[in-house]
């Protein structure tokens, strides 16, 4: 399983994230570490894909669907399973992702 998590230096939000997915992580036994990776430049946005920072990454997909967001250098803006706007990824969406992954690995 490959986590990742990709952020802009510009936005605070990465390290609250970061601390959730390895909450996450510890809490479903999983021994994978997180590649942490900054990107840098709208160029590297534009080349990784990346819709803004956080950007939470579980074997390539996104754990949240960016829809037709455009590749930037920016803040990403969540929306919780409760309706609310955050600046991280649903703590639930997160895990949802890494159990899925799990399931794909014992197949």
């Amino acid at each position: 399983m490959q986590i990742e998590l990709l952020y802009w230096e510009g936005c605070p939000s990465h390290p609250k994230a970061l601390e959730q997915l390895r909450e996450q992580i510890a809490a479903l036994g999983i021994g994978q570490e997180v590649s942490v990776r900054r990107i840098e430049s709208e160029e590297q946005a534009a080349t990784e894909h990346f819709v803004g920072s956080p950007t939470i990454r579980v074997d390539g997909a996104d754990v949240v669907d960016p829809g037709e967001q455009p590749p930037a250098l920016n803040c990403r803006v969540y929306r919780t399973r409760e309706g609310r706007y955050s600046p991280t990824p649903d703590p639930q969406d997160v895990r949802a992702a890494l159990v899925a992954a799990q399931r794909r690995e014992r197949r």
